[in-house]
């Protein structure tokens, strides 16, 4: 696409504030000379000759008689993440130069970002367009959750995200790093919490990966899940249970709804001695203490705890059932009580919101929009997650078009005013070292948009996927594995025989959506290797969005209104690419059937590849009769969706993404 004919938002994404297009370009033959003006800043300054050398415009070791331009960056002070400093910026780029303004050294940062995805190819080369961009957040809270504990994540995977999360403007994130099947930090006051989790951060690695988030103007929000998700903890010091068994590090992914003791002093004393530790190790203002999914009913099920809630009016009105919530409320408050102690602010999910609750505690919503408002309606700043679970697989649109703030909202400006933001989480229970970065990109970035840009200048869906396939080409020159790792993962299952059409099939298979992974016949724990197709399937298929698009513009151009477009070349070109994949897929059955006889693993997965291969077929039926102007039959149409009926089931936990185009292909009636 050529300059002239980009749309507005070229590749930027996030969407800046304000954009305005020159006609000029800097040349690909000239290259960058810095000059800082502003505080001392080392992260400033990495930051800026990285950006060079992404560009491949280094200036500084250049003969005499090169052409170099100054490259001017300005800014006020150094700036604190954790403290909301500013992250609004000015960037120039003209045929002479590149200027970069900004309150804060954050705001440098956030401008190098967009500077790296200005290039545009020109020839062989690439060229830095002019424009004149005006820009900053529209929320100062822009979060990624990764889960840490269900599978442990290497530091190299935690430092490439935040590459990734720094080049679209993410600025928090959140660590969850204990639950039932780990804890996984080192812990010297409390070693047993690490030693009887397996694999877990050294503190020196902890340190390392603070150091490399702050460089990139990233906060670390660590999360320690209590008074539930906490069997690890038990199994580590059997005196925080509220019953007298005794625990292994949980082995099953299934809620477990085990919870601490609130009753007993020593609980508090032993998170006391723990939180001590890990505020220190953490710098960040904020601290999660978690606090979601505890039913109560271990509570209910002990006699001491029950005498405790009697004897402290923890009853229902009945005077005999337990009201967990005041139980909760109690602990909770114990809690914020030693985080403050310690100078720090508490975040917790939504569960912990009740009467009595500190204002001063943050709520993370993660069950409704609902417990976003009644936060905010009861003085607390909240942070969104529903929404934002980019573990359940839905698509990017999904997530882009869910905001914070809706034109819609009940908040006055004041409430608003309390939300921060929010936060995609990627929970890791079928989500390990090798896919993770899959799982994560390039869907997030669509929540990114979604956090930074004015919300009437981020409408456009076509145009946030067009963006979307740019940011991820560029995510994969920073390192990230979005791509990769699954492609190893095929090659190994399929071999070169079969790669391609094994790659064929993978491609427009998605996992299956929520959480019903874990209710379709096969039980999983965290020894389980993800290795399977579902895993190197896509979270979101772009050959099955790409090919409902063509879908679309076939069959507008057969619509009544359009009868005059028939051979406009449009309709061609359509035609052409729907007949096309649907041949590709047509004959991609019977190249797998040996792969499938000789691999159990991959056998499970032959009627998706059977069903996609009877769509197909139909689909061409489909086109022919386009072709012809001949109207489906009844009997033709029931045939239709009976097979679409049957290609509805899962298989191997994967799903076919391909049923929205062949039906609206199949299904609809246009003559």
């Amino acid at each position: 696409m050529s300059a002239q004919n980009a749309p507005a938002s070229r590749n930027l994404l996030p969407v800046p504030t304000s954009v305005r297009w020159g006609a000029g370009s800097l040349s690909w033959k000239t290259y960058l000379r810095p000059r800082v003006q502003g505080p001392a800043d080392t992260a400033t300054a990495a930051a800026v000759v990285r950006t060079l050398f992404r560009l491949h415009r280094d200036g500084s070791a250049w003969p005499v008689g090169t052409n170099v331009v100054p490259f001017q960056i300005r800014y006020g002070k150094v700036g604190r993440p954790e403290a909301f400093d500013e992250e609004r910026y000015s960037l120039r780029v003209t045929p002479m130069g590149i200027t970069i303004d900004a309150p804060t050294s954050l705001g440098v940062l956030r401008a190098l970002a967009t500077l790296e995805q200005l290039p545009q190819t020109a020839g062989h080369h690439s060229e830095l367009p002019e424009v004149d961009i005006q820009d900053q957040p529209r929320f100062p809270w822009r979060g990624l959750l990764i889960d840490a504990s269900r599978h442990f994540m290497p530091v190299s995977l935690i430092k490439r995200n935040l590459d990734a999360m720094a080049a679209v403007k993410l600025n928090v994130l959140h660590w969850h790093l204990s639950d039932d099947q780990g804890f996984r930090v080192e812990s010297r006051v409390l070693p047993r919490l690490h030693e009887i989790s397996g694999q877990y951060y050294t503190q020196a690695q902890v340190r390392e990966v603070l150091a490399y988030a702050a460089a990139r103007g990233i906060r670390v929000l660590p999360e320690f899940d209590v008074p539930s998700h906490t069997i690890a903890w038990n199994a580590a010091y059997p005196q925080l249970a509220s019953n007298d068994s005794v625990y292994t590090v949980y082995q099953s992914w299934r809620t477990a709804n085990v919870a601490m003791d609130p009753t007993k002093e020593s609980t508090y004393a032993l998170l006391d001695t723990l939180f001590r530790e890990m505020t220190a190790l953490f710098p960040d203002p904020y601290f999660h203490i978690g606090g979601d999914e505890n039913d109560g009913r271990q509570w209910r099920r002990s006699p001491r705890i029950m005498e405790y809630a009697k004897a402290n009016g923890m009853l229902k009105a009945d005077g005999k059932t337990l009201d967990k919530h005041k139980l909760q409320t109690y602990f909770n408050r114990r809690v914020l009580a030693i985080v403050t102690n310690y100078n720090k602010k508490m975040v917790g999910w939504d569960e912990i919101l009740g009467p009595g609750l500190p204002q001063n505690a943050v709520i993370q919503s993660w069950r409704g929009k609902k417990g976003l408002n009644d936060a905010a309606l009861a003085g607390h700043s909240a942070i969104l997650s529903n929404g934002y679970y980019i573990d359940l697989n839905f698509t990017a649109a999904t997530y882009y078009a869910n905001d914070p703030l809706p034109a819609d909202t009940p908040l006055t400006s004041e409430q608003q005013k309390l939300i921060l933001g929010g936060e995609a989480t990627m929970w890791a229970e079928f989500a390990d070292s090798v896919v993770m970065d899959s799982r994560i990109w390039p869907r997030t970035a669509a929540v990114a948009e979604r956090l930074w840009s004015p919300a009437v200048a981020t409408q456009d869906v076509p145009d946030m996927y067009r963006r979307l396939a740019a940011v991820s080409t560029q995510l994969e020159r920073l390192g990230l594995q979005h791509r990769k790792a699954p492609m190893q993962l095929l090659s190994q299952m399929g071999g070169p025989t079969y790669r391609v059409p094994l790659r064929t099939l993978a491609e427009v298979l998605e996992p299956v959506k929520e959480y019903k992974r874990h209710f379709q016949g096969f039980t999983y724990t965290p020894q389980t290797p993800l290795n399977r197709l579902v895993d190197a399937a896509p979270a979101e298929s772009d050959i099955a969005r790409q090919f409902n698009d063509k879908v679309s513009v076939l069959l507008s151009r057969y619509a009544p209104a359009n009868k005059p477009a028939l051979k406009e070349s449009a309709t061609s070109d359509a035609l052409m690419a729907v007949r096309d994949q649907l041949k590709l897929w047509e004959t991609n059955d019977t190249k797998l059937q040996p792969l499938f006889a000789a691999s159990p693993a991959l056998l499970e997965y032959a009627p998706l590849s059977s069903q996609l291969q009877r769509l197909a077929a139909l689909g061409l039926e489909r086109v022919q009769q386009l072709e012809s102007g001949q109207a489906p039959t009844p009997t033709w149409l029931a045939a239709a969706q009976k097979q679409l009926d049957a290609a509805k089931a899962p298989a191997g936990q994967a799903e076919l993404a391909v049923l929205l185009a062949m039906r609206k292909l199949l299904q609809q009636s246009l003559l």
